[in-house]
């Protein structure tokens, strides 16, 4: 049964990036945008480039781009850090508040869908199962 464990769970995370990546398109979005907006929006804005590249995990030449369509597309400004001049914090324009209003309220409606029929101790319980697993990968480093 455990042999079949990361093969199910990266079938489950794929299969729902994949929905929600249908019910965005015509968001014009590609499924790397729309992922660095909900970090951005998860980790808080005001980041750094650098900050958010970790949270990501991702190389920063790669978040760079990420963040200059995003800029083009007005759903994230860089603005200058009062600590550090070389730095840039990010934050949501008004067009990316309301991208992320609609991109949250589509994906809670296909969250809904795709857990109908389990029930919030099992939800709890694959949250701790999953909680144990990165604090055992985390010890891999």
């Amino acid at each position: 049964m455990k042999d079949q464990f990361p093969f199910a769970v990266a079938r489950v995370t794929r299969r729902w990036r994949k929905l929600l990546d249908e019910r965005l398109k015509d968001l014009g979005v590609t499924q790397a945008r729309w992922t660095t907006m909900v970090y951005l929006q998860k980790g808080g804005e005001g980041l750094t480039q650098r900050e958010l590249a970790g949270l990501m995990a991702i190389e920063n030449p790669t978040l760079v781009r990420l963040l200059d369509s995003l800029e083009e597309q007005n759903l994230i400004e860089r603005r200058p850090c009062q600590h550090d001049r070389r730095a840039r914090r990010l934050f949501l324009t008004e067009d990316g508040e309301r991208f992320m209003d609609d991109l949250n309220e589509r994906a809670v409606e296909l969250r809904d869908q795709m857990l109908e029929g389990v029930t919030d101790d099992e939800v709890e319980c694959a949250l701790k199962v999953f909680q144990k697993i990165m604090v055992n990968a985390e010890r891999q480093k």
